[in-house]
């Protein structure tokens, strides 16, 4: 993504970093002249003229790419895989089964590096020089799901960040040897990627991707195609024309957010390289409310840009929603404790083109153009000698039916056509993804249909379904309490169930032994550690550690746990928290609104409201009380936060230290955080109804 402002429901939401679109703007011309307008046939009847669109397999066009979606951008896929199983499959099915769902052909995920990327931090596979774990993080298990349902799906691995013990920064050998150990790792899990690409929006360095083909090559990854260069803009394209050996090394031109309200851009230089161009993170939209943005853009892509592949950001709405973004995706799956899910228009809109072609078909130009009466077409041919077929119409421009007569022609079947449609801008799910009657030719084995404004109609050869009924999601429901986790069910190096990390890497280790621990505190079992102790190259700017767990919704509750400090510095409790902030603060840090208990070596509290304005206000603060266990490094402390309505209070190894009040805040989850980046442990973190509470002990 290229902002982290949170997009407003059904509006077209261009990302901040803008200043390279303007390449596009010159740029329109060039494509125009590559559609052929189509035939118009007058009716003499005063009404408006049937367009003819003649459709003939020995059109020339683009070989298509595919329609996809990312996992990434930091934790955007977090919620999903603590989903009951049975829910999680339906989701997954409507994501990848073919001829079920949105169908996806390309998935593409973050190769994590522990460090923010936008809507979390998702682990690296290599902490150090020689460590390689092959297991972390879910991206692993979402690959598999996705070729169990669909074996010939693509994927595409890019990094956002990196760790922090590269010798050289992001652009040296010690990354592409990390992105080895990373191909390394998919071919442990028998998986083959297909597209690498390098640094999401931050750049390129044309003498590392020659590195990154070179080691391709050597390592016997020659297949695995590059990209370049994942940013905005087209000078990516205008470097390679210019620069041959950045030429021969990419494979793919992908570039992000290509298109505004109405057009798509491209350029000639990037027209004129022969490549297969990409918008390789576009979309944005909201599950509900995105469909009309999202079908005008998939057909615009190749009827303006000549692009043919298109990747969506992001897959699904699996965080929570006090993380930016809220509502962007193919689906919403972010309430893991109820089993409720959500799907939308948006999801049957990449159906409409998904379900119905290929990677490895062509588009026929002479049969891909503008409508008369608002909107776009697209046309496709599989291979073959007895070639399968299917135009995609969107009439989001429209204003008024209007009336297509499609005549194949050459080696295409003239038979009946299956007819698919979707309304985009209704909630009613009797409105997406309809099988209408099929259309059969008439005089001149033409099928005549009429379209209505706003909507995406399909025309095929090809079979389809809507899998099973919508309807089959548990009904939402806020996260009961008490809630409880001890961390002592899991397997070492995991992140436990519903936590979600926004900096850095919270995971399951055994407890370290404090040497002055509280009575009953830590020593035993297995605690959360922070496992990333030198800050990693960072996207985004989230200052140290801290991790995000429950329900948006809770109200009046005390949440507590155990800390130890390790080295030193500072640990955080929090509560109430209510939404991300970004560019917060003299460092424009990206810093969530709530309250914040902290906790420091020297023995010192602080009770903290980080407010809407993005500044922060110290509600209470002072030295522990003598009651309190000595302070220091690798010593065990239970902090608490309480909320009654406007009263907050503050507790420390069962003293309270702070009662105040205060109305910024009446709802939201909790968290963990660390003021730096070192190997502190936190252990039984719970939440209890308020009426419940016995002194945070």
């Amino acid at each position: 993504m290229l902002s982290t402002r949170t997009p407003s429901p059904g509006r077209w939401r261009r990302p901040a970093c803008r200043s390279l679109w303007a390449v596009g703007a010159l740029l329109i011309a060039c494509v125009a002249a590559l559609v052929t307008p189509p035939a118009r046939a007058d009716t003499g009847s005063g009404t408006p003229p049937v367009q003819s669109i003649g459709v003939d397999s020995r059109g020339t066009g683009r070989v298509f790419d595919g329609i996809g979606a990312i996992s990434g951008g930091g934790g955007t896929s977090r919620l999903l895989v603590d989903y009951p199983k049975r829910q999680r499959d339906q989701i997954l099915d409507y994501l990848f089964k073919p001829g079920y769902g949105a169908s996806l052909q390309i998935l593409k995920v973050e190769i994590g590096s522990d460090t923010n990327s936008s809507n979390g931090a998702e682990p690296s596979h290599m902490r150090t020089p020689t460590g390689v774990n092959c297991d972390r993080g879910y991206e692993w298990w979402l690959m598999e799901q996705a070729q169990r349902r669909n074996p010939r799906i693509q994927f595409y691995g890019l990094e956002w960040g990196a760790p922090g013990w590269f010798d050289g920064g992001f652009w040296s050998t010690d990354n592409v040897n990390y992105l080895m150990q990373w191909l390394g790792c998919a071919k442990k899990h028998h998986l083959d990627v297909n597209y690498l690409g390098g640094w999401n929006e931050k750049g390129w360095d044309a003498a590392w991707y020659g590195k990154l083909k070179a080691a391709l090559v050597k390592n016997g990854y020659a297949d695995v195609k590059v990209v370049a260069a994942d940013n905005a803009g087209w000078q990516v394209a205008t470097d390679m024309k210019n620069d041959q050996a950045f030429a021969r090394a990419v494979d793919v031109v992908g570039i992000h957010y290509p298109c505004s309200e109405i057009h798509c851009s491209s350029s000639p230089d990037a027209l004129g390289l022969d490549k297969p161009l990409f918008a390789s993170e576009s979309g944005w939209n909201n599950y509900l409310t995105g469909a009309p943005r999202l079908a005008a853009e998939m057909n615009h892509e190749y009827v303006d840009s000549r692009i043919t592949g298109f990747i969506n950001w992001p897959m699904a709405y699996a965080w929570y929603p006090t993380v930016q973004m809220q509502g962007s995706g193919l689906l919403r799956a972010n309430e893991p404790w109820s089993g409720h899910y959500e799907l939308g228009p948006t999801l049957w809109t990449i159906a409409q083109t998904a379900q119905f072609t290929r990677p490895g078909w062509r588009y026929i130009d002479s049969a891909s153009g503008y409508l008369d009466g608002g909107g776009t077409y697209v046309t496709l041919q599989s291979p073959g000698k007895r070639p399968a077929y299917t135009t995609v119409f969107e009439t989001t421009a429209a204003t008024a039916p209007q009336t297509v007569a499609v005549t194949p022609a050459g080696h295409l079947p003239g038979g009946a056509l299956h007819r698919w449609s979707t309304t985009l801008r209704s909630t009613d799910p009797a409105d997406w993804f309809v099988r209408g009657a099929d259309v059969h030719p008439g005089a001149r084995g033409s099928h005549t249909v009429t379209l209505q404004p706003g909507t995406v109609t399909t025309l095929t050869t090809m079979p389809g379904g809507k899998g099973a009924a919508v309807q089959t999601s548990p009904p939402s429901r806020t996260m009961a309490l008490p809630y409880r986790d001890t961390f002592d069910g899991y397997r070492d190096g995991v992140t436990p169930r519903y936590l979600s990390d926004m900096e850095g890497a919270f995971e399951t280790a055994p407890c370290s032994a404090a040497p002055e621990a509280a009575p009953g505190s830590g020593g035993t079992g297995r605690c959360l550690r922070q496992a990333v102790t030198t800050q990693p190259i960072k996207w985004s700017r989230v200052p140290s550690p801290l991790t995000l767990a429950g329900d948006s919704q809770w109200t009046d509750y005390t949440v507590s746990a155990k800390v130890m400090i390790r080295r030193s510095g500072t640990a955080s409790l929090l509560g109430r928290v209510v939404n991300q902030l970004n560019s917060a603060g003299p460092d424009h840090d990206n810093v969530w609104e709530g309250y914040y208990l902290k906790l420091s070596d020297a023995g010192t509290w602080s009770l903290e409201a980080v407010m809407p304005d993005k500044t922060t206000r110290i509600l209470a603060h002072g030295d522990l009380p003598s009651a309190v266990p000595s302070a220091g490094t690798d010593t065990w402390h239970r902090f608490a936060l309480g909320f009654s309505g406007e009263r907050i209070t503050a507790t420390v190894d069962g003293t309270q230290v702070a009662e105040v009040t205060d109305t910024t805040y009446d709802h939201g989850q909790v968290g963990l955080g660390l003021g730096s980046y070192g190997s502190s442990q936190f252990d039984d973190l719970a939440v209890a109804p308020e009426a419940s509470r016995q002194g945070g002990s």
